[in-house]
């Protein structure tokens, strides 16, 4: 610590990374150290709230909605033991320079700071939009105050969430299931994936063919000889294309005035031009030019990122952190495309030495934002420092993640100021005539690049992979009217009109940028949110909505309509965005969102209905669960509506009479029956939910499919399909399919060895018998109460007695598996100084510190978990402290004997059923609660 007698400063920054960097900028007479992050945020839960308020009725809230919307703000408890740290470090400076994020989330917290460490020594904003000595050096010469307006701005967004989240929320819990959730932004970033399963669903698919030629010319001189073209005309009438289809019927739409060809008519024309002389009708050549790409913000950082790397959001928010906090970009969360002077000057000098002058425009090139309310005086996301430095510079100080997403800012910077790609465009028409007097159309396209310009530094990728590429050149022979051309071949082809594709992380961000949806600050949380809540998973890079997203966007839709309306939203955002601004105060915004009050800020929709609080409170008794809970299908052949239910353990499939009433089975017993329900296997999508696929899985439609007679009692093996998957039934043996088996696949074999467990291998020499099994637990075998398990399936059906003896002979802890090396060490913790490391138990990864372990949240990976994430999994862990240990159940006397009313076959034959459904049972129970259990987070976020 510098001595008394030196002014000495204290700079507070968000993570240790930033403060070691900062550091070495500041030299002595500066103490840099870190809050990491968020520091107070609103109770998380009733334990949160401290003693004096619990008795409130705003409690449950945490913010005083009857008092000007004050909000109840507790420290984190895993940031107690800084905060303490940081209170000292105060009072023994001058001064204090809060360094956070130059965002509302960073003004926010340099607040939350001032608010809480309650300094004696004056207090400045230090702002800086890159981590360079310059720019440190800069912010230190010219600090400012507190922007209260932005930190009204981000208190309104949190509170705002708090409101949305905590009344709407209950409502999903009470009508569709326990622990599910909703917000304000991800509830309506899931419904534009489930509204776009919906047209999948709805989509019918259509064929259409055209005729592929490819023509020569006979003297093609410096071009190609051949070229290929595609029937576009057929006596003057258009040959129709996939956008002349009706989505929801495959059909030609009304009044597209098209020929449209199936396979026989496209081989017959095809045949009938065979031979017949082609000819050029006309050629239209036009100069191409294409201007650079604006440089990255947030938005389309993170699109190309996952169109070229295949990162996810958070991935490439988390790679662009390190890259900023280490000095190598500008601040990422940005809505603007500006460079400084400064900036422009690097990259014209870059550009030059790189690919000469001639590269460089005559003036420098300055960008327009199409993004609502971008914020103009910040920076695009470019490389840090007035001279950048290539990926080449750079390649040995990154890793392989860094690396690449360097070179691609570096790359979109530098072509942002380059010159126009240019070149020319080429469209051509052939005629030919049929021996049917037939007039057919051919059109042709080409490009030429004469100048590649910007596009020698960079190419902008698309979310359609077979889109063709900007650089792509399509070079033709050189063609004149009139000029005669042979065809070598002809071909026809078919095609299929194919669904809207589903949105990527990448394509769903553009989608809520163009709706003004979100900010750049909460993109990344959004993408993760939704899946952390079991809304939507992916699929590569698909994102596809579960049906309990169906569940929870219907009755948003149908019930709360405003609270998941695009423009509603957006609106919300713009509101807040002008509370950033001082032109409205945050109070009359919340008034009228939260009780209706018609004065003031706030969308008059939700105030002339009374509010979000009369809202949600009104309207709960109008709301029908089960009708919630069913997603229609369709109709079957017999006046069944089948449809999808969303159900404790799971979606399932059921058939219904037009009461809503579930139809008989097929021995004429209502509800519940085989032939009623199906459940729906994991991971299959909802627009795979065909009428075949339906079928199928009602194994054809009578709940059940014969595989064949038991040679030995002759009695049918029948496939079935239970609440808890298919079986296999034969007089009163059930097995269930190993997890190996497909019902698609199961041969009557197959069948006849599932049906032949519990097996009997013989009597041990205590005159007991040994079984082999398949249990909860996988397959094993039994004497009396000693089990061992197998290490394969097929070990149930080849073991013999005696090595299923010496299995059970040898100790139960000699089978247990030597500890394995953990997946990853990733460090020292930077709160606790402990050695973590990432290992795989039988739930899944966790992290450890070896006192405390927290498992990894769905969509988190060893490989990608930051060490500051894992930090405060464990400091929540360790908030909540070591869990408590299970009593042993008290041991109770024998029950007496009753006299035996069964015979011992039909007594074991009882227990086993009742074994099986409890363990059945509890599976689903845990797999329901694992999947439906929302992870915490102690950040606050506008993703609540």
């Amino acid at each position: 610590m510098p001595s008394n007698a030196r002014t000495t400063r204290l700079v507070i920054v968000e993570s240790p990374a930033k403060a070691k960097t900062i550091s070495g900028y500041l030299g002595p007479g500066y103490v840099v150290e870190a809050s990491f992050g968020h520091v107070r945020d609103l109770p998380r839960n009733a334990a949160d709230v401290p003693a004096k308020y619990k008795g409130e009725s705003w409690a449950r809230l945490g913010v005083d909605v009857d008092n000007g919307f004050q909000a109840l703000y507790v420290v984190s408890s895993d940031r107690k033991q800084q905060i303490s740290k940081l209170m000292k470090l105060a009072k023994e400076v001058d001064e204090i320079l809060l360094a956070t994020d130059e965002d509302r989330e960073g003004e926010a917290i340099a607040w939350h700071l001032v608010e809480t460490l309650k300094p004696k020594v004056p207090v400045k904003r230090m702002v800086f939009h890159e981590i360079t000595k310059p720019a440190i050096q800069a912010a230190v010469a010219n600090p400012r105050e507190i922007d209260r307006d932005l930190v009204d701005a981000q208190e309104a967004r949190r509170i705002l969430d708090r409101l949305y989240g905590y009344e709407v929320s209950p409502v999903l819990w009470k009508k569709v299931m326990p622990k599910l959730s909703a917000g304000r932004v991800q509830s309506v970033a899931t419904r534009i994936v489930v509204e776009r399963e919906r047209q999948r669903m709805a989509f019918r698919t259509a064929e259409y063919w055209n005729i592929l030629a490819t023509l020569a010319v006979a003297n093609p001189g410096e071009g190609p000889r051949t070229f290929n073209a595609t029937l576009v005309a057929l006596n003057g009438d258009r040959i129709a294309t996939g956008k002349d289809f009706e989505a929801t019927t495959g059909k030609v739409r009304a009044g597209a005035g098209v020929v449209h060809l199936d396979a026989g008519g496209a081989r017959g024309l095809s045949a009938r031009l065979e031979g017949r002389p082609f000819k050029v009708t006309r050629v239209e050549e036009k100069p191409y030019r294409r201007r650079p790409y604006a440089p990255f913000i947030t938005s389309t950082l993170q699109q190309e990122a996952a169109r070229k790397m295949r990162f996810s959001s958070q991935q490439t928010m988390r790679t662009a952190q390190r890259l900023y906090e280490n000095g190598y970009i500008t601040y990422m969360r940005t809505d603007s495309v500006n460079l400084s002077e400064t900036a422009i000057s690097a990259a014209r000098r870059q550009i030059i030495e790189l690919y000469g002058e001639r590269s460089v425009p005559p003036e420098p090139r300055r960008y327009t934002g199409k993004v609502k309310n971008a914020q103009e005086a910040h920076e695009a996301i470019r490389p840090a420092g007035d001279n950048f430095r290539t990926p080449g510079e750079v390649a040995k100080e990154l890793s392989g993640e860094e690396f690449k997403l360097y070179e691609l800012i570096w790359r979109r910077t530098i072509a942002s100021q380059m010159t126009d790609a240019v070149g020319s465009s080429v469209s051509v028409r052939i005629r030919a005539v049929s021996t049917a007097q037939e007039e057919a159309d051919f059109g042709a396209t080409g490009k030429t690049i004469t100048d590649p310009g910007f596009l020698r530094a960079y190419v902008e990728s698309s979310d359609d992979e077979n889109a063709e590429a900007e650089d792509a050149e399509r070079r033709l022979p050189n063609l004149v009217k009139d000029q005669p051309l042979t065809a070598d071949e002809l071909a026809a082809q078919g095609h299929h009109t194919q669904p809207p594709s589903r949105y990527t992380e990448a394509s769903l961000v553009k989608a809520m940028e163009e709706l003004g949806i979100g900010r750049p600050s909460t993109y990344a949380s959004i993408m993760q949110t939704i899946q952390d809540r079991g809304y939507v998973t992916k699929r590569g890079q698909a994102l596809i909505p579960t049906f309990l997203a169906f569940a929870v966007i219907g009755l948003l839709e149908r019930h709360y309509p405003r609270l998941v309306d695009y423009d509603f939203t957006a609106s919300m955002e713009n509101e807040l965005d002008e509370i950033a601004g001082g032109d409205h105060a945050a109070v009359d915004f919340l008034t009228a969102f939260y009780f209706g009050s018609a004065n003031g800020a706030g969308d008059q929709t939700i105030a002339r209905s009374g509010g979000l609080k009369k809202l949600v409170t009104e309207n709960l008794s109008e709301i029908d669960a089960r009708s919630v809970n069913s997603i229609p299908l369709f109709t079957d052949d017999e006046g069944r509506e089948v449809v999808v239910r969303v159900g404790r353990y799971g979606p399932y499939l059921q058939r219904e009479l037009p009461g809503g009433e579930p139809a008989a089975n097929a021995d004429g017993e209502e509800g519940g029956g085989q032939g009623d329900r199906a459940p729906i296997p994991e991971g299959l999508a909802p627009d795979e939910l065909t009428v075949e696929k339906v079928y199928e899985l009602f194994l054809g439609g009578g709940g059940e499919r014969k595989l064949g007679d038991d040679p030995a009692t002759g009695e049918p093996i029948l496939l079935k399909s239970g609440r808890y998957g298919p079986y296999v039934a034969s007089g009163e043996r059930k097995s269930s399919l190993l997890g190996s088996q497909s019902p698609d696949s199961l041969t009557l074999t197959e069948a006849l060895k599932l049906l032949s467990l519990p097996r009997l291998l013989g009597v041990a020499a205590d005159g007991v018998e040994v079984f082999a099994n398949n249990g909860r637990y996988g397959p094993y075998v039994k004497q009396g109460d000693e089990f061992r398990s197998l290490d394969s399936e097929e070990k149930m059906f080849t073991v013999t007695l005696d090595e299923a003896l010496a299995l059970l002979a040898a100790p139960k802890n000699r089978q247990r598996r030597a500890a394995a090396p953990p997946l990853r060490e990733m460090g020292v913790d930077p709160l606790t100084e402990k050695p973590l490391v990432i290992k795989d138990g039988r739930f899944g990864p966790y992290v450890t510190d070896g006192e405390f372990n927290a498992s990894l949240r769905r969509g988190q990976t060893p490989e990608e978990l930051t060490i500051e994430q894992a930090s405060e999994m464990l400091a929540e862990k360790r908030a909540k402290g070591p869990a408590p240990k299970k009593k042993a159940a008290a041991k109770k006397a024998p029950a007496k004997k009753a006299p035996a009313k069964k015979t011992t076959a039909a007594k074991k034959s009882t227990a086993t059923k009742s074994t099986a459904t409890k363990s059945t049972a509890a599976k689903a129970t845990k797999a329901t609660a694992k999947k439906a259990t929302p992870a915490k987070r102690t950040a606050p976020s506008s993703a609540e």
